[in-house]
């Protein structure tokens, strides 16, 4: 059998040097921590269906449209503090992060529409936040509350693609938003350091969410009906009883995402410097998983829980291959 010559050993390599700087571009390692929005929001609404799956692809669309914008608009940035990145180093162009932007969240917006209006109808303004931030909000001091909204809105794009109902999921997409809300509040510092009050809020905010994520959730209203006549007629729920505190599994969820979180945001606050502000920041990004984990072990949904949490080894694992900031 022959040997690859030169020029196709030169073609390999081209081609795997594009497929890694499209990687990088895309930060692929962070869409683990994507599907977790919306089975927690479906987890919320009682079920997890088939169009579940649709709010998946439509948020790993728009997910990825945003990571790319993001390099776009920030490519004279870049190229001051972080010339290794793929579009100032000249491994993509600009036009080319620009034109997928543009596909994927076409593409999310059409598998939103696939799931129903109830879907489309919070995927629209969820890209609208996406666009909003990569191209202004992000330097202002409502970019953390964009980012939070976002993730806030993309488990609320779960629950409206499952079942159109969105109400239920308000309390989980609450809590996922204020833990975006302090990673992204830390982010903004990761390239440059700065003061330790940052962190510190982030370590204080994980430390709320983790005793939070302890606590049942508000049970529904129980309907009373009464039984047929009878020698002694009590009332009678109509629905199950009330959750029981949370068990082992929420408990153990919860702890990962202490474990997760909290020491890196600890590190941080005692010395916020670029190189430790950046793994703060990259341990809150993989620190949502746990936390998409433990909402949806709250709701009822433990299988699911399970599933979500298997996917933080594999952002993991990826995420030494391919930086996730």
């Amino acid at each position: 059998m022959a040997r690859p010559g030169p020029a196709d050993r030169t073609g390999s390599a081209g081609l795997a040097g594009r497929g890694r700087a499209w990687a990088e571009l895309l930060r692929l390692p962070a869409l683990f921590t994507v599907p977790g929005d919306a089975l927690a929001g479906a987890a919320a609404v009682g079920r997890v269906g088939p169009r579940t799956l649709l709010a998946v692809g439509s948020a790993l669309c728009l997910y990825e449209a945003g990571m790319a914008l993001n390099d776009w608009a920030d490519r004279a940035e870049d190229a001051r503090e972080r010339p290794h990145r793929p579009l100032p180093s000249g491994r993509v162009r600009p036009a080319a992060a620009l034109t997928a932007a543009g596909a994927l969240t076409a593409a999310g917006l059409a598998v939103a529409a696939r799931a129903g209006r109830p879907a489309l109808a919070v995927a629209v303004p969820l890209a609208g936040t996406v666009w909003a931030y990569d191209l202004g909000l992000k330097r202002t001091a409502a970019g953390p509350l964009a980012m939070a909204a976002a993730r806030g809105l993309d488990l609320l794009l779960g629950a409206a693609a499952t079942t159109g109902r969105t109400r239920p999921a308000l309390p989980s997409a609450a809590l996922l938003a204020t833990h975006t809300l302090a990673v992204t509040a830390v982010s903004r510092r990761e390239t440059t350091g700065g003061a330790p009050a940052v962190p510190l809020a982030a370590l204080a905010t994980a430390t709320a969410l983790t005793a939070l994520l302890h606590r049942p959730p508000s049970p529904a209203p129980t309907a009373l009906i009464r039984r047929p006549p009878s020698p002694a007629p009590t009332p009678t729920p109509l629905s199950s009883p009330a959750p029981a505190p949370p068990g082992t599994l929420p408990a153990l969820l919860a702890a990962a995402y202490a474990a997760t979180s909290l020491r890196p945001y600890l590190h941080a606050a005692l010395n916020p410097s670029p190189p430790l502000v950046q793994r703060a920041v990259g341990s809150g990004i993989r620190a949502t998983i746990p936390l998409q984990s433990a909402l949806t072990a709250r709701a009822g949904a433990p299988a699911t829980a399970l599933l979500t949490a298997a996917l933080a080894p594999l952002a993991r694992r990826f995420a030494k291959k391919v930086s996730v900031t």
